[in-house]
């Protein structure tokens, strides 16, 4: 078991890392965010699809996980257009807050004292990261990028509610509705790909969305819901990392300071989480 837990949390770990590509992957293409994010999706559902190597039956709980995932990835990028993008991660990533809330609820999972230090420490973190670059107003983008948070939690609770089913088929479904809703977009921009564009799809398809997805939903059935959305804080903050090295822009010093707050906090949580394996009747036992 305990063995079963580090794996599922050094998937959480790559998939994040992955996952933080975006931001300058992003950057290379000059597709709009809803033609860039059905294309992305696309890709992902091919390569979610060699994954699986079967057929599914749709379920309510599909439909549940798919709508959370759409919601979710779709909101996200409305919000970058509605507010910053600093607003909107930040808003996106009080997911945390939510999957403990609803895995009480919804789960009966125990939420320990410890968690929600590390809930605080990872939030504190997280304002002080982007405290620079926050800004007051954008009230409908940050409504949007609070609802995508909401959404986050929504699809983490949506897998853990089916043990038996792979969560990955929630997300082949999900990136489905995200392909064929922004679909027009890419049709419309279609002429503008180039290679470089093309490349830059593909890695996002693939390295991006694809794998990541494939590793987060492999750990998911082993790990609390808290772990599979607490550790994957690491992603806001290693993003401006890669575009730092990319476009060479140095994150400033209350960057650095609260990306090693952030990553601090999630790597000794996972450590200890390692060390002291959740038993099923203490997830089974509300505080």
């Amino acid at each position: 078991m305990k063995q079963q837990r580090a794996q599922a949390i050094t998937q959480l770990v790559v998939a994040s890392v992955l996952w933080s590509s975006a931001g300058f992957l992003i950057k290379s293409t000059e597709l709009g965010g809803m033609a860039l994010g059905s294309a992305r999706a696309g890709i992902a559902v091919l390569v979610l699809m060699v994954y699986l190597r079967r057929k599914f039956t749709l379920t309510w709980f599909h439909l549940i996980g798919a709508l959370t995932y759409a919601v979710n990835s779709l909101f996200f990028v409305l919000a970058n257009k509605l507010t910053t993008a600093a607003n909107a991660i930040l808003l996106q990533f009080t997911a945390p807050v939510w999957v403990a809330l609803f895995a009480r609820w919804m789960l009966k999972e125990r939420v320990r004292r410890s968690d929600w230090v590390a809930i605080a420490v990872v939030t504190a973190g997280m304002v002080l990261f982007f405290l620079g670059d926050l800004e007051p107003g954008h009230v409908l983008g940050n409504i949007v990028a609070l609802v995508s948070g909401v959404a986050m939690a929504g699809f983490v609770i949506a897998a853990k509610l089916t043990p038996g089913r792979d969560p990955a088929e929630y997300v082949v479904v999900g990136n489905g509705i995200c392909f064929l809703v922004g679909l027009p977009f890419l049709l419309a921009s279609a002429g503008s790909i180039n290679l470089g564009s093309g490349l830059s799809l593909l890695a996002l398809g693939v390295f991006q969305l694809g794998i990541p997805y494939v590793l987060y939903t492999r750990a998911i059935p082993v790990v609390s819901s808290l772990e599979a959305i607490l550790i994957t804080i690491l992603e806001p903050i290693l993003n401006p990392v890669w575009v730092g090295l990319v476009t060479g822009e140095i994150p400033s010093p209350l960057t650095l300071t609260a990306g090693l707050v952030v990553i601090g906090t999630v790597v000794v949580r996972g450590i200890y989480q390692m060390r002291k394996p959740v038993s099923s009747v203490e997830r089974k036992n509300p505080l």
